[in-house]
């Protein structure tokens, strides 16, 4: 899509690193877009305009207003039509599927669940970009989900467990999807992926590695 591409500051600094084409690697973090085949080498549509906490574009008397709101990435944001009550959550909501954890924090995450279910947002139509429209029970299950992770990934952390030790975790996380074999695969590489780097990042490497 040749347009002008927005995104939020800390999204814009990772692509300021990145090489301008990208090269499918085959399996990985259990996306979607790995399962596709014959993907070859991919050309990024950089930003060209960031922003912090928000930004509003005024296309007409209705602004449409994109918001930070970390958790699944440092640099996730919504997009909310708040006269048609319309909020596009991005990776904050997966249905019917598990989350990517490689570069989440997981209290933001939590926060913005929470901060979705708020009276703030009552009324509003939401819209995971992994499944489209979800209900409040959706959003409800899924900060269920993630406190579950946190909670877990904390306990373990407080064993002095290592990253290998969360291997033992895809399982538990996965008991409530419904999926085929494949999907079923696929998944658990998604999890086995992000908890592992999740918990080395956040729990064995330190503040400093984190920052």
């Amino acid at each position: 899509m040749e347009c002008t591409v927005i995104a939020q500051e800390k999204t814009a600094q990772v692509f300021r690193t990145r090489p301008t084409t990208f090269k499918a690697q085959g399996t990985e973090t259990g996306a979607d877009w790995e399962t596709i085949p014959g993907l070859g080498t991919v050309r990024w549509s950089a930003p060209e305009i960031s922003f912090g906490a928000q930004m509003a574009l005024h296309w007409d008397e209705n602004p449409v207003i994109l918001e930070h709101h970390p958790g699944p990435t440092a640099g996730a944001m919504w997009v909310v039509l708040r006269e048609e009550k319309l909020v596009f959550v991005g990776d904050l909501v997966a249905k019917n599927q598990p989350p990517f954890l490689a570069h989440a924090d997981l209290p933001a995450w939590i926060a913005g669940l929470e901060h979705l279910m708020s009276p703030q947002f009552r009324g509003f139509t939401v819209v995971s970009g992994r499944g489209g429209t979800v209900t409040a029970a959706v959003i409800k299950a899924q900060a269920d989900l993630m406190k579950k992770i946190d909670d877990r990934l904390e306990k373990l952390a407080r064993r002095g467990g290592s990253p290998d030790a969360t291997e033992k975790l895809i399982d538990v996380f996965l008991a409530g999807f419904k999926s085929t074999s494949a999907k079923h695969k696929q998944y658990a590489q998604r999890l086995r992926y992000g908890l592992r780097h999740y918990y080395a990042r956040h729990y064995r490497m330190g503040s400093s590695a984190e920052e």
